[in-house]
């Protein structure tokens, strides 16, 4: 398992920054080898993308979502994969963006990508093309303000 931890700031208000991050069907316009998310709901996405040079495909559930905090998923078809986006209030116009990703690889291509330190630099591009988006817009696409609370718990 390859886990990445990177973050970035952005020159937007929380507000601003968190609306874009969850317009989750725009993430192929900043994310290297992502060629499609579809959301079918407020909690269940299916993500189509290139990685180490193969068309990969899988389906993601939302499991814990709160507005101008944090969006958490995890895979549950497909690649393996899980991790969480943090929003953090620096000043009214500024805020840090933190990604904490777990990749599990299905092959030797995989595991050379991770160990290589791939996924770990495809990560920071993309938050850096995050960054480039939201500044040069100033406010985000759209946004969705609902709360999906962690298992077991109700709204916080």
């Amino acid at each position: 398992m390859t886990t990445i931890e990177q973050s970035i700031e952005v020159a937007v208000p929380i507000r601003a920054a968190y609306d874009q991050w969850t317009q989750f069907e725009e993430f192929p316009s900043f994310m290297e080898g992502v060629e499609q998310v579809r959301q079918h709901d407020d909690t269940h996405l299916h993500w189509k993308a290139e990685i180490a040079g193969a068309t990969r495909e899988w389906d993601a559930e939302i499991t814990e979502q709160h507005p101008e905090e944090r969006v958490a998923w995890r895979s549950t078809g497909g690649l393996r994969n899980a991790g969480a986006v943090t929003f953090h209030k620096l000043d009214d116009g500024h805020t840090k963006v933190m990604l904490q990703l777990d990749v599990e690889g299905d092959g030797p291509v995989d595991k050379v990508a991770g160990a290589m330190g791939v996924i770990d630099r495809r990560a920071k591009g993309d938050l850096e093309r995050f960054k480039d988006l939201i500044e040069a817009r100033g406010a985000a696409s759209g946004g969705w303000r609902g709360e999906v609370p962690r298992e077991g718990r109700g709204p916080s």
